[in-house]
């Protein structure tokens, strides 16, 4: 069983050359993708960015991860996503979402399940070359049109199957339970059966929050924060793994943290007020412990669903935000003593 490719979505963003940078260094540290998220009131600009990493760097794939139909229309993050591909040569990926934190900070509504999927087929035509119409005087073409592929992050069920019937791949995000897993993989394929495609021409790729700490109370705490974040957005996440929601209502909790429960810089203090929240939870929603734990859990995994192409693992706490506790060289750890073992345990020590 191969190993899919490895990604990572957090680097130095504090300026466009310290993220070109960092991304080169990734590279040279054997990552296979480089993502950013298009989070336009929380760092410079997604394209600007992608387009410096990509003069920089020879090998590893770059995109976002996520953008949105909302903030930009889809035909400007074609057109933008294009010109990064033809720096990259070849090596560039878009990632699509309905838009969270990027689009609530703005004041501004997510985007309807049907709005991503129109998106999605206009960005994907768009990018072939083809003539699209769009309501215009004539219809719609790129000029500089690049065969880039067009993935969906997905969690909710609608979402998973609408991808399934429109994207070139999927990233699932719905944490780490196998059972949400694998009714996500479901859901992927039973969109794609509906609109008479091969379900197996659908990549599937997976984003796994990390919760990368060595004391053990601490990583529960911040675990159960990562299990909240889930909750809030897709509530019947926890269903499958039969858990609860035993304490106060979350829309209470919510008021004692910022942004979310996935993005507040104090991430142990939000696990405090999660307290009725078992360790079970925070097992069901993301990768945590120290490296060899986090080895381990990601290699079980891997084993029981060989199904993923590309697996995105999301750090946390998050290191481009100085969070306390942070590991200081996430990138660096992750590449040295966690992705050498799963490549290898997985039967493709050579990579």
């Amino acid at each position: 069983m191969p190993a899919p490719a490895f990604g990572l979505n957090r680097f130095d963003f504090g300026s466009v050359a310290a993220f070109a940078a960092d991304v080169r260094r990734a590279e040279e540290l054997g990552w296979d993708h480089a993502f950013i998220p298009d989070s336009q009131l929380r760092r410079r600009d997604t394209y600007v960015m992608l387009a410096e990493a990509a003069r920089a760097t020879s090998r590893i794939r770059i995109g976002p991860l996520i953008a949105n139909p909302v903030n930009r229309h889809i035909s400007v993050t074609a057109s933008s996503i294009a010109t990064v591909d033809e720096l990259a040569e070849g090596r560039a990926l878009l990632g699509l979402g309905i838009g969270d934190t990027a689009v609530r900070l703005a004041g501004l509504r997510p985007a309807r399940v049907r709005e991503l999927e129109e998106a999605t087929r206009l960005a994907r035509a768009l990018l072939r070359g083809e003539a699209v119409e769009v309501g215009a005087r004539s219809p719609a073409r790129l000029p500089h049109a690049r065969p880039v592929p067009v993935w969906i992050a997905a969690g909710g069920p609608r979402m998973l199957r609408a991808a399934g019937r429109v994207a070139d791949g999927v990233f699932i995000r719905v944490g780490t339970s196998p059972a949400n897993l694998e009714a996500a993989v479901e859901a992927v394929r039973a969109g794609a059966a509906e609109a008479g495609r091969d379900p197996g021409e659908v990549a599937l790729g997976v984003v796994f929050h990390t919760v990368l700490v060595d004391e053990p109370e601490r990583a529960l705490r911040i675990g159960r924060a990562m299990a909240a974040g889930y909750y809030e957005y897709s509530p019947t996440l926890f269903e499958a793994p039969g858990l609860g929601w035993d304490g106060p209502p979350v829309e209470e909790l919510q008021q004692h943290v910022s942004p979310d429960f996935h993005h507040t810089p104090d991430l142990e203090g939000a696990g405090r007020l999660l307290d009725f929240l078992p360790s079970a939870a925070a097992e069901a929603f993301c990768l945590h412990g120290d490296a060899a734990g986090v080895t381990e859990q990601l290699t079980e995994l891997l084993r029981a669903l060989p199904v993923f192409e590309v697996v995105v693992l999301h750090p946390v706490p998050d290191p481009g935000h100085e969070a306390p506790g942070a590991p200081p060289d996430y990138m660096g750890l992750v590449a040295r003593e966690v992705l050498p073992r799963v490549r290898a345990a997985l039967g493709d020590a050579g990579r």
